[in-house]
């Protein structure tokens, strides 16, 4: 046997929906029906009393009756019955004799011979009544009244006005009709409603069956759970939707509390995504601190119609993604190293093997000893100044670089750097120094040319590290020195500019530090940033920096 699940969802709706229909309408139809037929034998009864009332009040069929005057009431009886539109008007005595009736023949004789009622209500205790009776015309609804005498004094008659049930019935039946035809309808605009629900529902679910609908809801739950990503999604109100085990573990929140259902201010008052909500902008790969977590965050809002519905936001610890990112650096760092020691050196090679094959021999050696004298000199001076290999190996990777462009990296001998916190975080640090060193190079490279000098000191004296940059470029404008730190400012007609002097302030910050600018002697410009070794995180500078941006 075929179960509904068997059918598509608009079919499905259809039967259900015709089906309700029908019972609705076919229940009501039969009460309204059964409460017609109820009232109609209610007020047909009342109005056949209310005409015999009438009658037996009447002086003329009072005389009549008192006189047994037969002559003057079946006439009478028939002109009655027609004005009231009534089945029969029957008149008798006070012993229930027939008077008049609408059969001349049963004149004279006994009410009783055809009616079940044997009249003691009205004849005996003068009442008047209704009655359900079958006579000798068949089955009749009766009002039947006393007559009294001319005083009053005592019962001298009895009136009783009679309609059949085949009338009512028929008129029970024309109503009958009219409602199977309002119940027709009805069931027929239930039907239409019904499709025109069916299609705006299966409109508002993207055309999905329910089984579909059902799968993909245990498959997104399967999903939320599974990703490792923290995602928490809010409707146009800000009330949490969604929000997964990954995000609860992420923020280190209570794992025994509900959080769906709730303000999503209540919850993480400083989110942004209430913001997105209200700009309908998407956010990617954007770090912020949310819950005193530094997070890597995406944010997509659910626009439907041409609104928007809400937001989902993904998101994830930024030293995840700096596990993966610090042993990126460190190929890069060594990469470059590698490719500028290659360039260098090839070019030496070059040199060198020219000199050999012109006979210049002691020039040769002497290129060479000059070289290695250099080279090995640098890199005693960066491991006096440091036991840091990853430092190491980015201030040797600059300088390199800074021979490859034909200009020079001093460290000045002074330089110490081996205090360094075990929790700094390295790839921030090269970060921070490796920007401020590449945009001393460029600025000395294009203001002084081929050998410019950049220097660099370093100290980890008293409670910061310190960090000094000079270089030999044009200065800082007068009035930009705040300016410079402003992500895409730029002095360069050039793409991919205005980034890493914004990158490093970013970056200070967030590690509780600062920097400076001020003009060097006897030209350029004098970068110097102040780190401290507690990492005393600047909470009022990076909470909720993204908002900001």
């Amino acid at each position: 046997m075929l179960s509904l699940r068997h059918f598509r969802l608009r079919t499905r709706m259809i039967l259900i929906l015709g089906l309700i229909a029908i019972l609705q309408t076919g229940a009501l139809g039969q009460f309204t029906i059964r409460y017609l037929d109820s009232v109609l034998h209610e007020q047909i009864g009342q109005q056949a009393m209310r005409v015999a009332q009438t009658i037996a009040a009447s002086p003329d069929v009072i005389r009549a009756v008192s006189e047994k005057n037969t002559a003057f009431l079946q006439p009478l009886s028939i002109r009655m019955a027609q004005a009231a539109q009534a089945r029969f008007v029957v008149i008798g005595d006070e012993k229930g004799i027939r008077l008049a009736h609408l059969n001349p023949q049963r004149l004279g004789k006994s009410m009783s011979d055809d009616d079940t009622d044997d009249n003691s209500q009205a004849l005996i205790h003068g009442k008047s009544y209704v009655a359900l009776d079958q006579g000798s015309i068949g089955w009749s609804i009766r009002g039947k009244a006393p007559v009294f005498s001319a005083d009053g004094s005592r019962i001298i008659g009895i009136v009783s006005v009679g309609y059949l049930l085949t009338e009512v019935d028929s008129i029970v039946s024309r109503h009958q009709l009219s409602m199977i035809v309002a119940i027709t309808l009805a069931f027929l605009f239930s039907v239409l409603m019904a499709l025109w629900f069916a299609d705006h529902f299966r409109k508002a679910i993207f055309n999905l069956e329910p089984e579909q609908i059902g799968r993909m809801f245990q498959e997104r739950n399967a999903t939320l759970e599974t990703v490792r990503e923290g995602i928490v999604a809010i409707n146009q109100h800000g009330i949490i939707t969604t929000f997964n085990h990954a995000a609860i573990k992420t923020l280190q929140l209570p794992e025994d509390e509900v959080y769906i259902g709730r303000h999503i201010t209540d919850v993480l008052p400083d989110n942004g995504m209430l913001a997105v909500l209200k700009s309908g902008e998407h956010h990617f790969d954007k770090e912020i601190w949310l819950h005193d977590h530094n997070l890597i965050a995406n944010r997509f809002p659910l626009i439907q119609n041409s609104e928007v519905t809400g937001v989902v936001s993904s998101f994830r610890l930024k030293n995840e993604v700096d596990l993966v990112s610090r042993k990126l650096t460190r190929i890069q760092q060594y990469a470059e190293s590698l490719r500028s020691q290659s360039h260098e050196y090839n070019n030496k090679l070059h040199t060198i093997a020219g000199l050999i094959q012109i006979g210049a021999v002691e020039q040769a050696l002497n290129l060479i000893g000059q070289e290695t004298s250099s080279h090995q000199s640098f890199i005693q001076t960066i491991m006096r100044a440091t036991s840091d290999s990853i430092l190491a190996g980015c201030l040797l990777g600059k300088y390199n670089r800074a021979r490859e462009l034909n200009l020079e990296l001093q460290i000045e001998d002074n330089s110490q750097m081996s205090d360094i916190p075990p929790a700094l975080p390295r790839e921030q640090l090269v970060s921070i120094l490796g920007n401020l060193i590449d945009n001393a190079l460029e600025a000395t490279l294009h203001h002084q040319g081929s050998g410019g000098i950049v220097t660099l000191s370093m100290s980890d004296f008293g409670k910061e590290l310190i960090f000094e940059v000079d270089d030999q470029g044009p200065g800082v404008p007068a009035g930009d020195e705040d300016k410079i730190f402003t992500r895409g400012y730029t002095t360069k007609n050039k793409e991919g500019h205005g980034i890493g002097l914004h990158l490093v302030k970013q970056l200070t910050e967030h590690l509780g530090g600062f920097i400076t600018v001020e003009p060097a002697e006897p030209s350029g410009s004098r970068f110097t940033v102040y780190i401290p070794k507690s990492l005393r995180h600047a909470d009022s500078a990076v909470h909720g920096s993204e908002e900001h941006q």
